[in-house]
């Protein structure tokens, strides 16, 4: 890899020759960049899939499934990586075939560039150029691919909530829906703003999985709509799979000062040690929301170590971004004035969220419910090497942990578990893929659970995904519901 820059002005970016992509200068120099892995994933080597075919799945199964419901019509390398769970793949398909092709509020070839809008934010030109093949192939309104100048207001309007899910779903006010479906000539339908809204949750949630994962790109043979399927991770499109990102924050847990097995072990027993605490004794709701604001706190001290490059939108997505610099910031920072704690008593998806968005657009609640309880229930009684283990808690922890930091709290939930099962590795990890997940390296998705299964490892990425579109679509349809009330 190689950058050009002007040399006869201080120009503070790079401009990778390779991928367009434009990073801020840092003093230390440039990261040198390794190719990309052979199969679907620059992370998991192609042998497990292999080896996941000649067991129990069936691939006729997984190739029908894929080819009915995969826009790309085929088994891509997100279905393949997912394929790793079947009975969750099979779950996703379904209700992302109803949000992109089935009976609803909005246009065909609205729902794909809406797709393109929210991948786009996190700079995941792996959805993006899937959801500009898809649009090109309606044939309709293909300027709009030139960028967001050229679509019509009513869908530019979006821009305001696409960059508030994406980074700080806790922001959305009534006030955000109501100048949506305010009466004019580019209003939207409540109806048509549920369908957008889970849209861009359901692709803001999947680009996580895709850099979580580190989904290598498709081959594009006809690259009929002139967009390159490359993969943009945070630093180079080819610098995704190096492991030399070594953070500050997982310089502690390295091959050579941590013993994988005996920490294997020891999670094992935390476990147990755990369960036998809660049948003992329960802690007081004072104790649970005290322990709740310590683990609210002590993500703030969870980053990406190194990381904190201002990165600039690549060329290949950018003309489907406005306000670029928008990001992630933390849900409660150090000395502000932060957002009341969501209290999911008070609104959650089960009593208020599912209701709401099944009464606006007819069965999608049914089939987001049935994806998420997929997720969060999955299990195969197994940790590793270890046989008959109730991961129930290990799940839910990761699934928690997700919400707390972004300031949704569970009554029933004992926080402190979370810092008992969850290692800071894994925790930066979490972090770094749920709220900024094109900055996911392959270093931080082998810093931690070692001696775990890659396909443990999806599932950890398929609880983050799941846990992040829930709380997206928590800020948005409670602001929906105190609109409408």
């Amino acid at each position: 890899m190689s950058f050009s820059a002007d040399s006869t002005s201080p120009n503070p970016f790079h401009i990778c020759n390779i991928c367009q992509k434009v990073i801020r200068k840092k003093e230390k120099g440039v990261r040198v960049p390794r190719p990309f892995s052979s199969g679907p994933s620059a992370f998991i080597p192609k042998e497990e899939f292999q080896i996941v075919e000649a067991s129990q799945v069936d691939p006729l199964t997984e190739q029908l499934l894929a080819e009915a419901y995969s826009p790309s019509g085929n088994v891509d390398h997100l279905t393949q990586v997912m394929g790793l769970h079947p009975h969750y793949l099979e779950s996703f398909l379904h209700s992302q075939f109803y949000l992109l092709r089935m009976d609803g509020p909005l246009p065909l070839h609205c729902r794909h560039y809406i797709a393109i809008m929210a991948a786009a934010r996190h700079q995941c030109s792996f959805l993006v150029s899937l959801h500009v093949r898809e649009f090109s192939r309606m044939g309709v309104c293909l300027d709009w691919l030139k960028g967001l100048q050229y679509v019509p207001q009513r869908l530019r309007n979006l821009n305001e909530i696409n960059k508030l899910l994406a980074h700080r779903p806790w922001l959305i006010t009534k006030e955000h829906i109501q100048n949506l479906v305010k009466t004019g000539e580019h209003s939207w339908s409540l109806a048509e703003l549920v369908h957008a809204v889970v849209i861009l949750a359901h692709f803001h949630a999947l680009a996580s999985f895709v850099f979580g994962s580190g989904i290598n790109p498709q081959v594009d043979t006809q690259n009929a709509s002139g967009f390159q399927a490359i993969y943009i991770s945070n630093y180079c499109t080819c610098d995704l799979a190096s492991d030399h990102h070594l953070d500050r924050d997982l310089s502690s847990t390295s091959p050579e000062t941590t013993d994988s097995v005996s920490e294997l072990e020891a999670l094992m027993d935390r476990m147990k040690r755990l369960q036998e605490e809660r049948e003992e004794d329960e802690a007081s709701q004072e104790e649970m929301a005290t322990r709740f604001e310590k683990e609210k706190k002590e993500s703030l001290l969870v980053g990406s170590g190194d990381l904190d490059d201002e990165v600039m939108p690549t060329s290949k997505v950018s003309q489907f971004v406005e306000d670029a610099t928008f990001g992630y910031q933390d849900f409660a920072r150090r000395g502000e004035d932060n957002p009341p704690t969501f209290r999911a008593q008070d609104y959650s998806w089960e009593d208020h969220g599912f209701s709401l968005v099944n009464r606006l657009y007819s069965d999608i609640g049914l089939l987001l419910d049935d994806k998420f309880r997929t997720a969060c229930d999955l299990t195969y009684y197994n940790m590793a090497s270890h046989e008959d283990v109730d991961t129930t808690m290990l799940r839910r922890a990761l699934f928690n942990y997700v919400h707390c930091m972004y300031g949704i709290r569970y009554d029933d939930y004992d926080y402190g578990e979370v810092n008992q099962l969850l290692e800071r590795s894994l925790k930066v990890y979490i972090k770094t893929v749920t709220c900024y997940p094109e900055r996911t390296t392959r270093r931080m998705y082998d810093s931690y659970w070692k001696q775990f299964r890659h396909s443990e490892k999806v599932h950890v990425n398929l609880l983050l995904m799941e846990a992040r579109m829930q709380a997206e679509l928590l800020y948005a349809l409670r602001a929906i519901t105190r609109y409408m009330t």
